[in-house]
């Protein structure tokens, strides 16, 4: 068997289990080294696992991840998502679907001190559905506008998978944080104007809140919002201007969090003994998940499949963009079946290599890719998001938040569209670094 067929093969099989339900990191794992034991030898494949699985795990690049998701669950326990829902509700809950769109705009700003999309959706369906059941929002629509508004945590910096995309392929975590700031921003007001047409068109699935008095907005918009605009600019602001690494970041966003946390007094002490627990938990599986993807990978590299196919799409005569679609396309339907995290580390070392070969900015490629695995987490038969919403919502059927993704998944494709067609969407922000 050639190499490159050894790797197709390891690539189906992959796929097999993935689809019989077996955990994706022992599959991963287990593929990769013997994929490797086919290719070099037992002995190699089991030295290069141990290296593989002690470096990621020791490594002080791959700190950020557990500290970034610590500072999401000192945020979530200390019920700063609440206070937050409640700021935006007063700016804007008196529009037309107003208490939808102020979901989103909470959704954008607890994602940036969270960077996971099933905590926020979790979270935020917990806050703002019983507001939006007290207003008859159609069930359909208040939980997909949850579910996709959740979304936006991926972009908006500290996100998870950037920091995967950036490990995996060597790139600046920092300038990936950057670039997905303002497609985030973007992100959020279309869906913002998502449903806003949808409540125009149709006052009975979201009639507007009780109005506020432009004064007490004013207060809201300072007292609410002031906490996340002095976290987010800690952490940003230092990337940006280059005072701190990312890891660093890390660790000045949870210290900043904890900060805001103790002076408001919100944070108990089993509040803070569980955001520990819970850090430890979800940390451990993801580096165990990017360890196995490494080992993967390395597998792939001495296959020369990702070499090899990077050449085959630079020598076809089809458009650069063309190809991008048909990779965008690849990871929808992928998408549909795996998990995000998953996905970005089985995939970057097979697409990569092509957006490079084509000429593609990897910043850009990067945000392209993250908000093609977006539509993942709101899609059946997975979508993460929507059964997390489902599980808070429990009068609401899974299939009843589906049917009210399609609006957001389509505004999603504007956002990948007008990311092809202007790259300095992303662009713009790394470049002034």
């Amino acid at each position: 068997m050639t190499s490159v067929a050894a790797a197709i093969l390891s690539i189906i099989v992959l796929f097999v289990l993935l689809f019989l339900r077996m955990p994706v990191s022992f599959i991963m794992l287990v593929v990769g080294m013997g994929g490797y034991a086919y290719m070099v030898s037992p002995t190699a494949a089991y030295t290069m696992s141990v290296q593989t699985i002690y470096n990621n795990f020791s490594s002080y690049s791959l700190i950020v991840i557990p500290l970034f998701v610590w500072m999401g669950f000192i945020a979530y326990y200390s019920g700063l998502s609440t206070k937050i829902y409640a700021a935006t509700y007063k700016i804007v809950g008196d529009l037309p679907g107003g208490l939808s769109i102020a979901t989103i705009a909470a959704c954008t700003a607890f994602g940036a001190i969270c960077g996971s999309t099933t905590a926020t959706a979790a979270t935020m369906s917990a806050v703002s559905m019983p507001e939006m059941n007290k207003y008859n929002y159609k069930k359909s629509f208040s939980t997909a506008s949850i579910a996709a508004g959740a979304i936006i945590g991926v972009m908006i910096p500290p996100s998870v998978i950037f920091i995967l995309y950036g490990v995996s392929t060597g790139e600046s975590i920092a300038k990936l944080f950057v670039a997905g700031i303002v497609p985030g921003l973007l992100l959020m007001l279309l869906f913002m104007l998502t449903v806003y047409i949808k409540a125009v068109r149709n006052p009975e699935i979201a009639p507007a809140g009780p109005k506020i008095p432009l004064k007490e907005k004013f207060f809201a918009l300072f007292s609410g919002g002031m906490e996340v605009v002095f976290i987010f600019i800690a952490v940003m602001g230092g990337l940006f201007q280059g005072w701190f690494t990312p890891t660093e970041a890390g660790a000045v966003g949870a210290f900043a969090t904890l900060v805001v946390t103790v002076i408001r007094r919100s944070l108990t002490w089993e509040g803070f003994r569980k955001s520990l627990e819970e850090s430890v938990k979800l940390s451990a599986m993801i580096l165990f998940l990017v360890a196995a993807a490494f080992v993967y990978s390395r597998f792939l590299a001495v296959t020369g499949l990702p070499a090899s196919v990077a050449s085959l799409a630079v020598e076809a005569t089809l458009h650069p963009v063309i190809i991008l679609l048909l990779i965008l396309l690849a990871y929808f339907l992928l998408g549909l079946f795996i998990d995000g995290l998953a996905l970005v580390l089985m995939t970057t070392p097979i697409f990569y290599p092509i957006a490079i070969a084509l000429g593609f900015d990897p910043i850009w490629f990067g945000v392209i890719v993250v908000l093609a695995l977006g539509m993942g987490v709101i899609t059946p038969p997975v979508g993460a998001n929507v059964y997390v919403v489902a599980g808070v919502a429990k009068d609401v059927d899974v299939m009843e938040i589906f049917s009210g993704i399609w609006p957001f998944l389509f505004a999603i494709v504007v956002c990948i569209v007008l990311l092809i067609l202007f790259p300095q969407i992303a662009l713009f922000l790394p470049g002034l670094m």
